[in-house]
């Protein structure tokens, strides 16, 4: 029988413009999205909605259709939250491009999405330009994007070039959603390997993210020695990606909602984390396990008054209750785990934001949604036995962009999406995260698909055949390749040439840095699938012998 959340709470089930500026209330002057080097450069919830309209109003006059992909790609800044609302506030489709992505990777989701438009910011308009011209993607429909004036580059004109005046904008406005179309109308996005294969985009529909908001903070505010309504003022620093659920659900929605203050960071720097934490009194962050390690491992913390921070989020990858338990003890504070993927929006199990849990677990249900464990035969599994985590929830995606077998093979007949992570549960509905099914590998929270880095190996003239896997360490996974070479080219490669090859055509996430090992043969099953329990096989002994000298020596 699926085990439901002990929680029920209403969900406003309207679009997110509506949920966010009522025409009720008025929106406030208070900075919320802050430069974190340049706190005068910040946006209040007012100023935000201005633009909003204006983006709005502006993205209408291209003649763009309903349903159309934006794409933005850039680095965090206070415009960011501006784009994500406007566009999918005024029926278009948001979707954030990793600004790590190399020409290739960028070719991939401007065809993937068939984006209509794309937002740039200027110093990754060369990687851009590469992309756009081997898609044929036209360049007027190319935009500057940036929080400071920005003047043409190489014939791109800024994106405030066809933006309206505030006066023009003001009277304009968006169609309010009924609960249905709520439900069907894609906001976002955002792009995830699911359980096996390609990255593939996930659509995350309005309700789908104003559900998930919802519950997270119903989820934070539990067993608080506070109640909703008088919440201490949180301050936040926003430096994870915002082209990742991550970042958009907290660092733009949840703080609108909360109304809590997001200090930016343009990308991360653990030196100017600290600092940032520091010079803002940082109160609260959501974070991963990597930054954790950093926390506990690295030895310039102690140079950092971190003494404001009262409590961490983390989630997007396994956190050891080790290590949870000693960054809690280290600075006097709650880690509280959650568990989530991009298919769910962000997150579906919390433990409750005032409890100081040292077990490990991931917690309770989210209000509303509905988990159950399935064994490897395919049946249901009770309290303390193993399964992989089916989901079911308002938070749960429509599926995935122009994709319908993925969608197929990812769904049950029922509608629980499958997971791919294997966890455990106990009587009083709490849950562990214990192993993981799928084969998608978590580099510091990201995930990378072997079968991307596969079929990138195979182009390589002197490779006959690959197989990708995670090298798990201590704390972190790392993407390690298995290479079959052609018999004439034997001698023609080194593993490192391989690896160098690799890492210049990836994001840095996805880089080999668990190496590369030439083999004989890839382990295939007589249907010619690559057998990935021989590979973890064979990565868990090399993980023993890892040197990860070896690798830092090259770089």
């Amino acid at each position: 029988m699926p085990s439901q959340s002990p929680f029920r709470i209403d969900i406003p089930a309207t679009d997110l413009l509506t949920y966010l500026f009522p025409e009720s209330k008025e929106p406030p002057e208070i900075p919320l999205w802050i430069d974190a080097d340049d706190i005068s450069n910040s946006l209040s919830p007012r100023q935000l909605f201005s633009w909003v309209k204006r983006l709005g109003l502006g993205l209408q006059g291209l003649g763009l259709e309903k349903k159309d992909v934006v794409m933005v790609y850039s680095h965090n800044h206070i415009f960011v939250p501006v784009a994500y609302l406007g566009i999918a506030g005024s029926g278009y489709i948001f979707s954030g491009c990793n600004p790590a992505y190399g020409v290739e990777e960028t070719i991939f989701q401007i065809q993937n999405t068939e984006c209509k438009a794309i937002f740039v910011e200027p110093s990754l308009l060369p990687v851009l330009l590469k992309a756009a011209s081997r898609t044929s993607f036209p360049t007027h429909r190319i935009y500057l994007f940036s929080d400071k004036d920005t003047q043409g580059i190489a014939g791109i004109n800024d994106w405030q070039s066809f933006l309206p005046s505030v006066s023009e904008a003001e009277s304009w406005s968006w169609t309010p959603m009924n609960a249905s179309q709520s439900q069907s109308t894609v906001a976002a996005l955002n792009y995830s390997s699911g359980t096996t294969g390609l990255p593939k985009g996930a659509m995350i529909s309005h309700q789908n993210v104003i559900a998930n908001v919802e519950q997270s903070i119903y989820m934070r505010d539990l067993e608080q020695r506070y109640n909703a309504t008088s919440r201490p003022q949180e301050r936040w620093l926003g430096f994870l990606p915002l082209y990742h659920a991550y970042g958009q659900l907290w660092s733009i929605v949840a703080a609108a909602r909360t109304m809590s203050p997001c200090y930016f960071m343009r990308s991360f720097n653990y030196a100017k984390f600290l600092e940032n934490i520091q010079k803002h009194s940082i109160t609260h962050i959501q974070t991963a396990p990597p930054v954790l390690v950093m926390l506990a491992k690295r030895p310039e913390t102690k140079d950092y008054d971190l003494s404001s921070l009262k409590n961490i989020l983390c989630g997007a990858a396994p956190l050891s209750k080790e290590l949870q338990n000693e960054v809690s003890e280290r600075f006097g504070l709650k880690v509280v785990q959650t568990w989530g993927m991009t298919e769910v929006t962000c997150s579906c199990l919390h433990v409750p934001g005032g409890r100081d849990d040292r077990s490990g677990s991931v917690g309770y249900i989210d209000p509303n949604a509905t988990i159950k464990l399935i064994d490897d035969d395919g049946k249901e599994v009770g309290p303390g036995e193993r399964g992989e985590i089916y989901v079911k929830g308002p938070n749960v995606c429509m599926g995935y962009w122009r994709n319908e077998r993925a969608t197929k093979d990812t769904f049950d007949e029922e509608g629980f999406l499958k997971t791919g992570d294997i966890a455990i549960n106990d009587k009083n509905g709490w849950y562990w995260i214990v192993d993981r099914k799928k084969e998608l590998i978590k580099v510091k929270g990201f995930q990378v698909a072997p079968a991307e880095l596969e079929a990138l190996l195979l182009e390589h003239e002197h490779i006959a055949d690959a197989a990708v896997c995670a090298l798990q360490l201590e704390h972190e996974e790392i993407p390690r390749a298995y290479v079959v070479l052609k018999i004439e080219h034997k001698s023609a490669s080194s593993e490192w040439d391989i690896e160098k090859w690799v890492g210049d055509r990836v994001a840095k996430h996805k880089q080999l840095s668990g190496g590369v090992f030439f083999i004989d043969e890839v382990p295939k099953s007589p249907s010619g699938k690559i057998q990935r329990k021989v590979l973890r096989e064979w990565a868990k002994k090399d993980a023993q012998e890892w040197n990860p000298k070896r690798n830092s020596s090259k770089l």
